[in-house]
């Protein structure tokens, strides 16, 4: 008996490790001057994230990430969207080049088709979109490795008609004939529906209406969803809520998990950009990151931890639109951060240009070279302006999620030969 007592409390300990939040951070690389992968993983192990979000399948990010343990997100172009609909060889000559390579050193967890497809205006887009992702993940099937990586697809908020209050939720009707098969594929395949979420965005669009406060996820009254009675504390989660609502209102079977595939705050705008500051940025992500540790789901899905990936890693010295756009980052491409908010730690060698603020050479933040800056805790303040309890907080180990059955890259010589035998069928 207290034997089986003792295995029970085991496993109720390590499903509450499985449930609790882990950090995802997207990593993306529209930029000059950004430092060498290697680098970018000191950062992040700094961070202790656990999980990673490409745009692409850079084979030099992958490479650098052999056997850390971090979980990859890695993205099919737009552009080679139509290809994959209408050439059936090649979403399989894609997984040959750009996956296998990588097994099973580094773990890729899901596959990304595109990125907010089907709010553009390009109807050969809309289209192919879930022919070339089934085209992917039959290309994955082939190679027996569809219940380790998932096929989705990533959206923007404009796929809903409304968000507000989010029991009234839907998808746009013009959207309904791609979005219906699209869950349905979702639901069969066990591949999580991702949204891409900016409260900014809202309080930018109409700061004298929006409480800077219940975005930025500090203490305020919260707003009242009439149709639930739910009680929305920060406008993310409600938004979160507005896709769930939209997704049952579709009526296309079983639920899907929602993932935040992007969201953040920018710490520089234009003079028409208000709210995008260093303190609101390091509020906004610092008490995100609080959030995500704590394992918590949304109003509407409290038992279910919202798996959230911030956006960016650096900021992106080439990426068009406004100045906030260039300014999404957490760190500068020298390594130092965008905004100071406690500890330093290990520095990295540096990029290979200062962080410019729009391209024209000017280069608005602080001096490079002070080192990585993270907080330990709650609590925790810099010597720079962020607030006690708002900063940018690591991840303490014990709600890291628990990896069961992996192996990494080096682990065993007999796992490598078998993954060899298994998949060998892949690298002809």
């Amino acid at each position: 008996m207290a034997l089986r007592l003792l295995l029970a409390v085991a496993a109720a300990a390590a499903l509450a490790l499985d449930m609790a939040g882990a950090l995802g951070v997207n990593y993306g690389q529209v930029a000059d001057n950004l430092p060498p992968p290697q680098d970018a993983a000191v950062l992040l192990r700094a961070l202790k994230a656990t999980k990673v979000k490409l745009y692409d399948a850079d084979a030099r990010v992958l490479s650098a990430f052999a056997g850390s343990g971090v979980d990859f997100t890695v993205g099919v172009p737009d552009n080679l969207v139509p290809r994959l609909e209408s050439n059936p060889s090649a979403a399989a000559a894609w997984v040959r080049a750009n996956i296998i390579p990588h097994l099973p050193g580094t773990s890729i967890t899901a596959i990304t088709v595109g990125n907010e497809v089907l709010t553009g205006t390009d109807t050969t887009m809309l289209r192919s979109l879930l022919p070339a992702m089934e085209a992917i993940h039959v290309a994955l099937a082939t190679c027996n490795i569809t219940s380790h990586i998932a096929v989705t697809t990533a959206h923007s908020l404009a796929v809903l008609s409304s968000s507000f209050p989010p029991s009234s939720s839907a998808f746009r009707h013009d959207l309904l004939p791609y979005i219906t098969p699209l869950l349905a594929f979702l639901a069969k395949t066990n591949s999580p529906f991702l949204i891409n979420a900016y409260p900014y965005f809202a309080y930018k669009a109409d700061p004298g209406s929006v409480d800077l406060d219940y975005v930025l996820f500090q203490s305020n009254a919260g707003v009242l969803d009439a149709g639930t009675g739910l009680r929305y504390g920060n406008m993310l989660h409600a938004q979160v809520d507005a896709v769930r609502t939209a997704i049952c209102a579709a009526d296309y079977g079983k639920a899907v998990e929602i993932q935040v595939s992007e969201t953040g705050w920018p710490s520089q705008g234009d003079a028409d950009e208000p709210g995008a500051s260093p303190q609101n940025a390091a509020k906004y992500n610092g008490n995100l990151m609080k959030l995500v540790a704590q394992g918590k789901g949304t109003p509407g899905a409290p038992g279910e931890p919202l798996q959230v990936y911030v956006f960016a890693l650096f900021n992106e010295n080439q990426k068009p639109g406004p100045a906030s756009e260039r300014h999404y980052g957490l760190f500068k491409p020298d390594g130092t951060p965008a905004y100071d908010v406690g500890v330093k730690a290990p520095t990295i060698g540096g990029g290979k240009g200062s962080d410019n603020d729009n391209g024209n050479g000017t280069n608005n933040g602080t001096d490079g070279g002070t080192g990585l800056v993270v907080a330990e805790g709650p609590g925790e303040t810099g010597g720079g302006g962020a607030d006690p309890g708002t900063g940018f907080y690591t991840i303490s180990s014990a709600t890291l999620k628990t990896k069961r059955w992996r192996c990494t890259a080096g682990s065993s010589p007999l796992m490598s030969i078998i993954f060899l035998v298994v998949y060998g069928v892949c690298w002809l």
